[in-house]
């Protein structure tokens, strides 16, 4: 078993809905916000959040230049429309299915960690509102270390936290290959990818874990005696025709496909 599990949180513990937030926050504005606002504020803020996570500019530039349009529009500072989005993403940030049941799971066997790019005022009112907080030894993000997936600093930082615990000993947990991953795998960590929609695996980005539900990762890390970490192939795959767990046919190298990286949003 694991010292310590990490996790990022977007998508990966809970929902992330960024229209459905925006669609909210503007409601309460008494705007009305359509997909074709939607596609336009993405094509703003997708390209801000790859040079955030390139180091190229900081959470604040991020956060006032993504709503700099509709400040003007609407007279209202891009940080209080930014605080606004924030506050209705925790109103739409439920958990994912099987995330408490996992989490509860998993107490008493191992520390618990979140690791994720974003915002320090949406993750730490959402782990209170959901009363996930109490299941966490840490919380490192990326606002307040000043560095983001998949830099190695920031792992590098949590792991001081943690003590420096083996790297072999701790697992980290995401759903997305060219921040989650291919963080972890450049600290040194072993990794869990969660692939809810099957996605094939980029070939230069490998993870030693792959399952596509919560309830997957918790029957590999605690569902049964026959999942012992040292026996284990380096990689599973999920299996539509195996048993509900995993298939022990290790990934097929040739089949995997190379994908341009893209943020996390």
């Amino acid at each position: 078993m694991y010292e310590w599990i990490l996790f990022d949180a977007d998508d990966t513990l809970f929902h992330f809905d960024s229209f459905g937030g925006l669609h909210l926050m503007f409601s309460r504005l008494g705007v009305k916000f359509t997909k074709q606002d939607y596609e336009e504020y993405q094509a703003v803020n997708k390209p801000l959040w790859v040079l955030y996570q390139n180091g190229e500019i900081n959470t604040q530039q991020l956060q006032i230049k993504r709503f700099d349009s509709w400040s003007k529009k609407l007279q209202i500072p891009p940080q209080a429309l930014n605080s606004f989005f924030l506050t209705a993403m925790v109103d739409v940030g439920l958990p994912l299915d099987g995330a408490e049941n996992l989490l509860k799971a998993l107490k008493g066997k191992a520390k618990l960690g979140i690791i994720t790019n974003g915002f320090v005022e949406l993750h730490h009112a959402r782990l209170e509102r959901t009363k996930f907080k109490e299941h966490f030894h840490l919380v490192v993000i990326s606002e307040q270390v000043g560095i983001a997936k998949p830099d190695r600093g920031i792992f590098d930082h949590a792991l001081t936290l943690m003590g420096n615990p083996p790297r072999n000993k701790v697992l980290m947990v995401g759903d997305t290959l060219e921040s989650d991953i291919l963080g972890g795998n450049n600290a040194g960590l072993d990794t869990c990818w969660l692939n809810v929609s099957k996605k094939p695996i980029v070939k230069d980005i490998k993870p030693k874990y792959q399952v596509s539900s919560l309830k997957e990762l918790e029957n590999l890390l605690v569902g049964s005696n026959e999942y012992d970490f040292n026996t284990v192939p380096s990689f599973w795959v999920h299996s539509t025709t195996a048993r509900s767990n995993f298939s022990t046919k290790p990934v097929d190298e040739t089949s995997m496909t190379t994908t341009t990286p893209k943020s996390k949003l």
